[in-house]
């Protein structure tokens, strides 16, 4: 049976975290990057029995990720899966990523979300940011927002020399799959909003993202040229 384990990055999220460390537990093993938090996180992730890796200063998700993924690997990981931590993705929908690992031919493995279920303005940025990222890479991307995905070794080992600090890491691996032709799928899950409090920066993430976009073209363009 592989060896898979959960990365959770989290900035600030003592007062949810808890349930998503629980919930991940009875699944796979739960590793909670915490990124440079000011309140109580790392003491609640640690009671609720994750393993707690410390980032400080705060660096980013992408930094988040990538610290995480070297701890996984040390450990003799087969896959990670990544998750957040403030409650929007459900840890009892992760039997669906390890039975689309077990089937084999993926290295990617993505949650795909319903788009008619966010709220108005997520809606927009969401199927926006669809429509560009999909041109960019030369094929359907359905969400490259989800932070819900699994990642297999050989994917872990390619993303760690990557610079991407913030959100944008997490776009940054669609090229890096498709350029080393490895497998790309997806699974449905629940889109899931509470009312959570985005630690995203809109102006900075979308001119970070477009930046992204135009740079994954490239790079598509010259991968097809090559």
């Amino acid at each position: 049976m592989a060896k898979v384990l959960a990365v959770i990055p989290a900035y600030n999220e003592a007062e949810r975290i808890a349930p998503v460390v629980r919930a991940t537990l009875r699944h796979v093993p739960a590793l909670v990057v915490d990124d440079g938090s000011s309140d109580t996180t790392v003491s609640v992730a640690s009671d609720a029995g994750a393993e707690v890796l410390l980032q400080v200063p705060n660096q980013g998700k992408g930094a988040a990720l990538r610290a995480g993924f070297r701890r996984a690997l040390e450990q003799g990981a087969d896959a990670v899966i990544t998750l957040d931590a403030d409650g929007q993705h459900d840890p009892d929908e992760i039997p669906r990523f390890l039975e689309a690992f077990a089937r084999g031919g993926a290295d990617l493995i993505v949650g795909n979300r319903a788009f008619d279920k966010m709220p108005p303005i997520r809606r927009l940025a969401n199927t926006l940011g669809q429509t560009l990222f999909s041109w960019a890479m030369g094929q359907s991307i359905p969400d490259n927002q989800s932070g819900y995905r699994l990642l297999s070794r050989r994917m872990l080992e390619r993303l760690l020399d990557h610079s991407e600090a913030g959100f944008e890491f997490e776009v940054e691996m669609f090229a890096t799959c498709v350029k080393n032709r490895f497998g790309l799928s997806w699974v449905p899950i629940r889109t899931i909003y509470a009312g959570e409090a985005s630690h995203i920066h809109p102006w900075k993430h979308t001119v970070n993202f477009m930046r992204m976009v135009w740079t994954t073209r490239q790079r598509m363009r010259s991968s097809a040229a090559g």
